[in-house]
């Protein structure tokens, strides 16, 4: 199950409950929150707020939307686009990470239970903080990297080469959106963050070692030849099954260590 980064010594206990319907309302939900903010040295909590889904869209982000404005002001998480493109509403929605835009609220039953995602230091709510994923996704260089000349306009690839990198259903490596819903879904990542890479970015490092265009492959080889850094993925899959994209980080590292075979 996953676990969350807490206070020392704190326990999420049941918080505040917000009713925001009238008696005569037929399409009520209750949504249930995790509310942490570190200026006040509470204990985590989860707070309750019963809202309308008549005056609401949807799906999960909107009704948060609706909360934030219409009842409880200092409610805060990240949100951006709202099309599954940016990224940043990635949250543990029912049990699962997933994008709160992309999440229909009647996929749910019950009562809607939204976290932040696990096993990250929670900077307030529904916020966490990605510091350190994000430098480790500086760490692998994600950009092209070449040595011969640059041509007068730019560097072309095969219609089949770009296809490889995109997919043919528009879900190849390039698609990801680092929300890290993979990421922080995956044992091996809670356990060894501070030294696995973790799914997002390995799935990014394949981008540029698919990418033909790329002239860095060994280098790029080199820098992941680590008991730690690639070897500590133990094909739980947990990565595959909560992309909100519908990616295979799994497969991408497993045809990164063939890749590690191959060149020995």
């Amino acid at each position: 199950m996953a676990q969350f980064t807490l206070p020392q010594n704190s326990k999420v206990t049941e918080g505040q409950a917000h009713n925001a319907t009238s008696a005569t309302t037929k399409n009520a939900r209750t949504f249930r929150v995790y509310r942490y903010d570190p200026d006040t040295k509470e204990n985590p909590r989860m707070d309750s707020f019963t809202i309308d889904l008549d005056k609401c869209g949807p799906m999960v982000l909107d009704a948060l939307i609706h909360i934030k404005n219409d009842i409880d002001t200092g409610l805060t998480f990240r949100r951006s686009c709202r099309e599954g493109i940016c990224g940043s509403c990635a949250m543990n929605i029912d049990g699962t990470n997933t994008l709160a835009c992309l999440k229909p609220i009647d996929e749910v039953k019950g009562d809607v239970a939204i976290r932040p995602l696990p096993h990250m230091p929670v900077m307030k709510d529904l916020v966490p903080d990605i510091t350190h994923i994000v430098a480790q996704y500086a760490s692998i260089e994600p950009w092209m990297k070449t040595e011969s000349q640059a041509p007068a306009r730019e560097r072309l690839q095969s219609a089949q080469d770009a296809d490889h990198l995109n997919g043919t259903d528009g879900k190849g490596p390039s698609a990801c959106i680092l929300c890290f819903c993979c990421s922080t879904s995956c044992p091996s990542y809670w356990w060894n963050g501070d030294r696995f890479l973790g799914p997002a970015i390995l799935l990014q490092a394949w981008r540029w070692i698919s990418d033909t265009r790329d002239e860095a492959t060994g280098e790029r080889l080199d820098a992941l030849e680590d008991p730690f850094r690639l070897y500590r993925c133990h094909t739980i899959m947990n990565c595959t099954r909560t992309c909100p994209k519908g990616l295979n980080p799994a497969q991408a590292i497993a045809e990164i260590k063939k890749l590690m075979v191959a060149r020995q």
